[in-house]
């Protein structure tokens, strides 16, 4: 029987390695994004792909997409957040609105798949729910005022379902990136940078892979990846 991964934030890097990793892995996978072009695109490339378009910061619409994801591909066993959204200023600087659409994607979406997903993980024998976050999930800089809070609420969160699902078979974890991640557009603006300072995309999608399938007597929590030569 084909399992099922759901992944949200279905971009050009990081949820798109993610896609193809557990399609690999022999997953039928849902990608979730607001982009549907994306999304069928990379479905026209990778076997087992599937294209939900959805707005996760909308509590209504993803838990429709969801219930779609569950009658056609089967309720996943995987759950990778991996959505994110930003206001990037100093307290001073943002806009309100930004930091509160910044907790709806990032905080109260893993909230509402979390709520979604573990029952039919708890009756099939187990799962796994993983974040893919970043270092401001647990410092506070100036110009982060937007965004690092409710990355923070995230980790807090995702370790209030990691105690609570855990002992029912339910395998929550945090992946932070301390890295800058290889994407076109991320070289174009870091163009002096060393390449050992770079993530690949395909490298943090093994990880989470690793850890969706960890053994149960070893189940990490918190993982903070970041290459060789970054400095921390």
């Amino acid at each position: 029987m084909t399992k099922t991964c759901l992944v949200t934030g279905v971009g050009p890097g990081t949820g798109s390695a993610l896609v193809r990793r557990f399609a690999r892995g022999g997953y039928a996978v849902a990608m979730l994004a607001r982009n549907e072009e994306r999304l069928n695109d990379i479905a026209a490339e990778v076997d087992d792909a599937h294209p939900f378009g959805c707005d996760v910061g909308d509590t209504r619409a993803l838990a429709q997409t969801f219930e779609t994801i569950e009658a056609s591909l089967g309720a996943p066993t995987v759950v990778i957040h991996n959505a994110v959204a930003a206001e990037r200023g100093s307290y001073m600087d943002i806009d309100p609105a930004g930091l509160r659409r910044a907790f709806e994607i990032n905080t109260m979406a893993l909230l509402e798949l979390a709520r979604l997903a573990t029952p039919a993980m708890v009756e099939q024998g187990g799962g796994a729910i993983i974040c893919t976050g970043n270092t401001s999930a647990y410092r506070g800089r100036p110009a982060y005022a937007g965004f690092a809070p409710s990355k923070a609420a995230q980790r807090i969160l995702l370790e209030s379902i990691a105690r609570d699902a855990g002992p029912r078979g339910i395998h929550a974890a945090y992946v932070a990136i301390d890295a800058v991640i290889d994407l076109p557009w991320t070289r174009r603006r870091f163009a002096d940078t060393p390449d050992e300072f770079f993530c690949r995309p395909d490298d943090i999608a093994d990880e989470c892979f690793h850890i969706a399938h960890q053994p149960r007597s070893a189940w990490s929590f918190e993982s903070v990846i970041r290459p060789f030569g970054e400095t921390w």
